[in-house]
């Protein structure tokens, strides 16, 4: 009986012990989640294949919206400042040479798509025209020698009676440019940028079709494209862009989205095969544009890089729009048994296909007839060579990169007002090129108060897990400097990826005592972070799903913010954030949406967002969809104003223009403090 007395008070000095404590509430630790990143990229790219193509419900409604969905398209394959309408540049076509063939004959030559962009290709122009034919242009894939890989095809292009243009990509052929800056080079700020290597393939394709229009020998009425694999893709693109193109057939160029992720086909694909993906869309979307327009999509059953079974759905979906314009005969699929190649089955549909819709001619498959590989009729790489003594000295195919999308420059900012509009301007742009993907309806925060203490703090510490986006519960560790009563400020303290241990706290010990201090850790940090070898599947399937690592951890500040501002104990109007390294950019970007943060602390910030990472992924991942269009991280302090930034350590140089604006306009300028 006394052990049971002695019990029964000891229970009851613990109740009361617990009644005293800072909060009363009994810690949940329910709802958490698992917060892993492959099952979030597959269910975001099935949300996306789901809903590609479905708002499309009649044509006439479609053709209302379609010059907005064209229009985004093109930015999206990193057109928007090309001459599409009005006057282009001259082509200034050079013809180095011609062989003359059994038939036909070929042209080596070289046009200028843009001033110092040059294109390497060859024009097979059938014999004994009588008045203009139809024209081809054939996209190579990603074969190292291009055109003499793939002659056979324009060859009988030419037997058949087409006039085909064969051009050479960037990459490869007798110019070796670059296809591979995210794939292989570390170029992963080509996503900053807004820069796809598509974009110039199309607009060199672009410009190749103004070359077959203005041959007397090509009727321009009737022009055609198709290739295989990039080839392939850059027919979808080229296609969807420019309405000249009457019929398309492209080979093994597409996928879904859901098939790209699930399966991550997506790690073998080249840049250059989906674009700049803010506008969320997959090939359903990219077919809408070309339809009613004639449309093969030629697939093999084992490809390794695009699954069959998703072709399929992308036929299905498509035929669907082809029959809302009442033009389902012009939508058609064959299947090949094989690999990630051409089959004599593909090859002689799309001959068939070809004369069909751009010649009239009810022309069997078997009639076409498929390409000869003979020995005999396969010409060297030497004769064919285009260049004889090497490209233009001018030629700018290996560095088009750099130059190709119109990066913005710093603005002029001479008063308040042309502070407060180039902030709208910028904020405006990130929400709809930059962060279209964040959740248009943000799911609750459906908060758990997961552990507390009286230690750690001055007045104890407690832990929160809130869903910042669907898949996501993320957890913020508040220290109390101040009594609850007295809603004292808040910093939120970012922790970096591999961080040391006590990292962060070393970093915000000597923040001012008012403030009390939040650690957390966004997706990719600590607790929420993967496998390093992981992190260049990440960057890449994350950006073909219109987003980026960075973009989605500013997401995730932006609501940790928000949830902050629920809490009892906190002034709402006074939150600060402070962070180091690639932190920073996700810091100084959440601040600017969030468009209230009172305090920005940054240590060693990068000088800017287009710089190169690792080839392996593991490097800093401060890429975010086409900001450098608009901004770049170095310019985002002089838009936070009336907020103060206070750098820990040194200021980048470059983050001097911010507090020269600052100190223009009279406000508070940049702080540096060197003990932080």
């Amino acid at each position: 009986m006394r052990i049971i007395c002695h019990y029964l008070l000891t229970l009851s000095l613990a109740v009361l012990i617990c009644s005293c404590s800072h909060n009363q509430s009994a810690p949940d630790i329910s709802g958490e989640q698992s917060n892993n990143i492959r099952d979030y990229l597959v269910k975001v790219a099935k949300d996306i294949t789901a809903n590609s193509g479905t708002s499309i419900v009649s044509a006439t409604e479609w053709e209302k919206i379609r010059p907005e969905r064209h229009s985004e398209f093109i930015e999206m394959i990193s057109l928007q400042d090309m001459p599409l309408d009005g006057e282009r540049p001259p082509l200034n076509v050079k013809i180095t040479g011609t062989v003359h063939r059994d038939g036909y004959r070929i042209e080596k030559l070289y046009y200028e798509s843009l001033p110092g962009l040059y294109v390497p290709a060859n024009l097979y122009i059938p014999d004994n025209i009588s008045g203009p034919v139809p024209g081809i242009i054939y996209l190579c894939g990603h074969s190292p020698t291009q055109k003499v890989h793939y002659q056979a095809h324009p060859a009988k292009f030419a037997q058949l009676g087409f006039v085909c243009l064969i051009v050479e990509t960037i990459q490869f052929g007798e110019v070796r440019g670059e296809h591979h800056g995210c794939y292989a080079r570390g170029w992963f700020n080509w996503y900053s940028r807004g820069y796809t290597p598509a974009g110039v393939e199309v607009w060199n394709a672009i410009r190749g079709l103004d070359l077959l229009s203005a041959r007397s020998e090509v009727d321009e009425q009737n022009l055609g494209a198709t290739g295989i694999s990039g080839g392939g893709a850059i027919s979808w693109f080229l296609a969807a862009a420019d309405l000249r193109v009457k019929a398309s057939a492209p080979v093994c160029g597409a996928s879904t989205m859901e098939a790209h992720i699930t399966t991550r086909t997506v790690d073998g694909h080249c840049d250059c095969m989906m674009p700049i993906n803010n506008g969320l869309i997959d090939f359903q979307d990219i077919g809408a544009l070309i339809a009613p327009r004639p449309l093969l999509i030629g697939q093999s059953d084992r490809d390794g890089l695009n699954r069959v079974e998703s072709v399929r759905r992308i036929y299905r979906d498509l035929k669907r729009i082809y029959e809302l314009h009442n033009a389902s005969a012009n939508i058609e699929y064959i299947e090949t048994p094989g690999g990630h190649s051409y089959h004599k089955n593909s090859r002689e549909k799309i001959f068939s296909f070809f004369a069909g819709h751009l010649m009239d001619k009810d022309l069997s498959p078997e009639e076409a007839g498929d390409i000869d590989t003979s020995p005999d009729n396969i010409l060297s790489e030497e004769e064919l060579r285009v260049y004889t003594a090497g490209p233009p000295a001018d030629d700018r195919t290996t560095v088009i990169q750099d130059s190709f999308v119109k990066l913005a420059g710093d603005p002029e900012i001479s008063s308040e007002n042309d502070l407060d509009t180039h902030r709208k301007t910028v904020t405006d742009f990130l929400r709809r090129k930059s962060f279209a993907a964040f959740p248009r309806d943000p799911p609750s925060f459906d908060s758990v108060k997961v552990f507390r203490t009286l230690d750690r703090a001055t007045y104890g510490s407690d832990i929160y897990s809130f869903v910042t986006e669907e898949g996501w519960r993320l957890k913020i560790d508040i220290r109390w400097r101040n009594e609850a009563s007295q809603e004292k400020p808040l910093m939120i303290v970012l922790r970096s990826p591999d961080e040391n241990r006590q990292e962060s706290e070393g970093f915000s010990g000597q923040a001012g005592k008012d403030w009390n201090i939040a650690y957390f850790e966004v997706r990719g940090a600590g607790e929420y972070g993967w496998d390093p070898n992981l992190r260049w599947h990440i960057r890449r399937a994350s950006a073909w799903l219109g987003r980026t690592l960075a973009s989605m951890q500013v997401y995730d500040l932006i609501r940790c913010i928000e949830f902050c501002r629920t809490l009892e104990g906190l002034n709402a109007d006074s939150i600060g954030i402070a962070a180091r390294n690639d932190m920073c950019v996700v810091a100084l970007y959440a601040a600017l949406l969030d468009g209230n943060c009172k305090s920005i602390i940054l240590k060693d910030p990068p000088a800017s967002q287009d710089e190169a990472s690792r080839p392996d992924g593991r490097g800093p991942a401060n890429e975010i969809l086409n900001c450098l269009r608009i901004t770049d991280v170095y310019r985002l302090p002089a838009l936070l104003s009336p907020a103060e930034v206070t750098f820990a350590g040194d200021m980048p140089e470059s983050y001097k223009w911010s507090d020269n604006i600052l100190k223009k306009l009279g406000k508070k300028p940049l702080k540096t403090v060197k003990n932080l």
